[in-house]
């Protein structure tokens, strides 16, 4: 298992630049998700990492060695795309052993030892003799990730391994693969749009757009501070809300107040902004028929219900249009009237241009 190291990385494709300059460490035995949405570069950093693309400029290190002009098979790694690569013609078992064959250092001891751990791993023992021919997507697809697995390369990369797999494989592979990760002290790639299988499987997020990393952090970190926009936008379901606000000034001091705050919030670390982008996750928005001290009127335009069961809600509040995730068994109705609250505590605040930045808030006495 090796930690791999990219240092000024960039790939341009003509007049595309694919990649911009990326300089980033992944640490040995984690599971570091690339994340964003198509287009964005992931899967090109990911081919450039395995040897399938050249970078125009830059280094790639696993451990302190310089690995630019290796071939795939001379970085040792393992790979697992979106479609299952495997050999026909022959079982379960032989598909995950053949590459082992080709190792001599690997004894038939070890060899059966590696191959009997990833078989009970991803839940294949009933499938062990049977031929490759018979067996749905989702199967193959977890002997692809078996195989993988058994060979212990280096590193491993997956380029969206469940995406083409029917929705009862996904759970299933979405488990095998949380197993694995847990069993198996090995780093890893993965490679998705979706933010809810690096959400459940990564170590940490690398979140990307038009080729560059956006943020990098633990799935908590990256959903819960978002150092942009774009980050508070993409993940969720759905993203934030973002409202924009005048800053006021009175007496020296600055403040926000219409549309998300029924009274004056006094704002801290403004540095000369005129006005900001309040920003508060929909879960996080609290809506209640009763009127509290800091709540505001809004109206309800639509109900939805979301994944997990919850009820989304479409608020209209002083002109605006916000989203809020209430539980399942609360009761609001469209077209009715309601009390809504941005808790403070809860807030982010965002420039115009969409960065993030550092802010203190507190009700005026």
């Amino acid at each position: 298992m090796s930690e791999i190291r990219l240092v000024n990385l960039r790939k341009e494709f003509k007049e595309l630049v694919a990649i911009r300059d990326i300089t980033i460490t992944f640490p040995t035995a984690t599971v570091t998700c690339l994340l964003g949405p198509s287009g964005c570069g992931k899967t090109t950093l990911m081919r450039i990492i395995a040897g399938l693309e050249q970078p125009s400029s830059g280094e790639i290190y696993f451990d302190n060695e310089l690995v630019n002009d290796l071939s795939p098979s001379e970085r040792n790694i393992g790979m697992v795309f979106q479609y299952p690569v495997v050999y026909r013609g022959m079982d379960v078992y032989r598909n995950i052993e053949l590459p082992l064959l080709q190792n001599s250092r690997i004894s038939k001891a070890e060899r059966k030892a590696r191959i009997e751990s990833v078989i009970e791993t991803l839940d294949l023992t009933h499938a062990v003799g049977k031929d490759i021919s018979t067996l749905d997507n989702g199967t193959r697809q977890k002997i692809a990730v078996a195989r993988a697995v058994a060979r212990q390369p280096r590193i491993i990369l997956f380029d969206e391994p469940i995406t083409n797999v029917d929705v009862n494989s996904k759970v299933q592979l979405k488990r095998a693969l949380k197993k694995l990760v847990k069993q198996h002290s090995q780093t890893i790639i993965y490679v998705t749009h979706d933010q809810t299988e690096a959400m459940t499987l990564a170590d940490d997020i690398v979140l990307m757009q038009a080729g560059e990393i956006v943020q990098h952090g633990t799935p908590r970190e990256i959903y819960d501070y978002p150092n942009n926009r774009f980050g508070g936008w993409f993940l969720g379901n759905p993203g934030m809300n973002f409202v924009e606000h005048q800053v006021q000034h009175n007496d020296g001091a600055k403040y926000l107040s219409e549309p998300l705050f029924r009274q004056p919030v006094q704002v801290t670390g403004l540095n000369g902004h005129r006005q900001v982008l309040v920003g508060i996750r929909p879960e996080r928005v609290r809506v209640q028929y009763e009127r509290t001290p800091f709540a505001i009127p809004g109206t309800i335009l639509k109900r939805s219900i979301v994944v997990g069961g919850q009820h989304l809600l479409t608020i209209k509040v002083d002109g605006q249009t916000i989203k809020a995730k209430v539980p399942p068994d609360a009761i609001f109705d469209e077209q009715t009237h309601v009390w809504v609250e941005c808790p403070l505590e809860h807030i982010t605040l965002f420039e115009p241009e969409g960065r993030w930045f550092e802010a203190g808030l507190s009700y005026v006495d």
